[in-house]
């Protein structure tokens, strides 16, 4: 417990430095819902005075969900399903914590990843109050460097809590295990699982249960990304790879890669490097990746059943994401899917009626959602939008398939599509440009019987580029515009041909 009273303490001292303009409340004006005629968002009202920077969400059993601030408060929200969300009532739960960025329910306790520690907590007496907070997990450290962050995932099939760590000031690793994935047991017992972590944006599972997180633009990360969390991984950036000296869980430490190299001609030289599943282009697709949540309401939020919904920050969006399996790594395409939110998009969690909440913040990087912070609802109307439901690689071009019936004229034509190859340059230098730009060129467009599903052919496939495909020529059946035209597809891996 010595671990978590510095943490209240050190919570304490920034709340009271901060400016009273900051703490002014929200309007509580009713708004109306915002989105299109697929998906609502709607505004969930936040505690009058306080700045919920929503860090973490989590649906509890019993019906209420949680949501943690960035400033360290937790809130319950009564009945956040009903039908009119200007009614959601909501009661603090805990105080003085440190910005919390991960919740997560079981037996009756709400464990809390704190930037310290995870904790949980409990309510003893039945009066909607925190009675106990207890450390379960205390094994990293931290200074007061405002980007030594800790995301917290749910609990994984075996009970554990992922926690993904930022870097010192995202650029190095002054305190033990920033810059790696810790897992931390039922017990308390911390595994180091992964290294090579820059500045994580959010965690979560796909459908099957492997981990994920979002990494952010910066050295050694030409761009946003979606990573797979592969037990015993280098995720890419050597900056905190020393603290192999403080474990052998994960193997020997990594050769370090080579700055000014592509990301797939180091993954073929460091066995233990798994390249980025998702590289969401710059400015294209966001700017600051964050929360990562996976459909599994079996068609309550529309079509997308197991596919991941990631949200970014600065663009205060959200973006859809169809992973595939080649070769033993994953890879995909990335779709946007709703734009508008009121904030910058932090945490996802889905209701088990296919809701979908978010929180949001703009505190330290602008955002263009207008309000310093949001909590915010989206519904699926019933209505099925016309978009490519996924993208799948193939030895010689993509598979697609479509939400509704494609016009087959329109969509068998070549002169439909555009597809554009870039990669980036992966170096100890911030960020990188879009480089070694290719054209590649669909030369056949094959629509199947039913019109659901479109075969491309390309001259050639460049390993290691996103394939940027641009679709704005096709129709439906019934005539109508792609609701979104672009799909980016990361190819690290050309799958092999079907055999016959």
């Amino acid at each position: 417990m010595k671990n978590l009273m510095k943490t209240c303490i050190y919570a304490a001292v920034l709340a009271l430095a901060l400016h009273p303009l900051l703490l002014q409340s929200q309007e509580k004006a009713v708004e109306k819902p915002r989105g299109d005629d697929y998906y609502v968002i709607e505004t969930v009202p936040t505690p009058s005075g306080v700045v919920l920077e929503g860090g973490g969400i989590e649906f509890m059993a019993d019906g209420q969900i949680a949501v943690s601030s960035r400033r360290g408060d937790i809130y319950l929200f009564q009945d956040p399903l009903q039908k009119d969300p200007s009614k959601i009532t909501n009661k603090l739960f805990q105080e003085g914590l440190h910005e919390v960025l991960g919740l997560a329910e079981r037996d009756g306790w709400l464990y809390a990843t704190q930037r310290g520690e995870v904790s949980r907590l409990k309510d003893l007496d039945g009066d909607g109050l925190a009675d106990v907070v207890e450390t379960v997990s205390d094994e990293w450290e931290i200074n007061g460097d405002y980007h030594e962050y800790a995301f917290g995932s749910k609990f994984d099939k075996n009970g554990d809590i992922w926690v993904v760590l930022c870097l010192t000031g995202s650029f190095s690793s002054q305190n033990k295990y920033r810059g790696w994935c810790l897992r931390v047991n039922a017990d308390g017992t911390t595994v180091p699982t992964c290294s090579g972590i820059r500045s994580p944006g959010g965690i979560g599972a796909n459908v099957d249960g492997e981990i994920f997180y979002t990494d952010n633009q910066g050295p050694w990360n030409g761009t946003c990304s979606l990573k797979w969390l592969r037990p015993k991984s280098f995720q890419g950036h050597p900056g905190g790879n020393s603290w192999y000296k403080s474990t052998e869980a994960i193997g020997a430490r990594p050769k370090d890669p080579v700055s000014g190299s592509r990301i797939m001609a180091e993954a073929k030289k460091i066995p233990e490097f798994e390249p980025p599943a998702i590289l969401f282009p710059y400015r294209k697709m966001g700017q600051s990746a964050s929360g990562i949540v996976c459909d599994t309401s079996s068609g309550k939020f529309g079509p997308f059943q197991n596919q991941m919904f990631v949200g970014d920050q600065t663009f205060s969006w959200i973006m859809r994401v169809d992973l595939q399996m080649v070769k033993g790594h994953y890879q995909g395409a990335c779709f946007p899917f709703i734009t508008g939110l009121g904030s910058g998009t932090l945490a996802l969690e889905q209701a088990p009626n296919g809701m979908l909440f978010t929180g949001g913040t703009n505190r330290g990087w602008g955002s263009r959602g207008s309000k310093p912070y949001s909590l915010e609802r989206i519904q699926w109307t019933g209505k099925v939008p016309f978009e490519v439901l996924n993208m799948k690689a193939k030895h010689d071009g993509f598979e697609l398939k479509f939400t509704q019936p494609v016009d087959p004229k329109t969509a068998g034509d070549v002169n439909s599509y555009k597809l554009p190859t870039y990669t980036y340059i992966y170096q100890s230098s911030y960020g990188s440009p879009e480089v070694d730009h290719v054209e590649a060129k669909v030369t056949n467009a094959s629509v199947s019987k039913d019109g659901l599903s479109v075969r491309l052919t390309v001259d050639k496939l460049y390993q290691g580029h996103v394939h940027e495909l641009h679709l704005d020529g096709v129709l439906s059946s019934a005539g109508k515009k792609l609701r979104n035209a672009v799909g980016y597809y990361t190819l690290n891996y050309l799958p092999e041909p079907m055999k016959k």
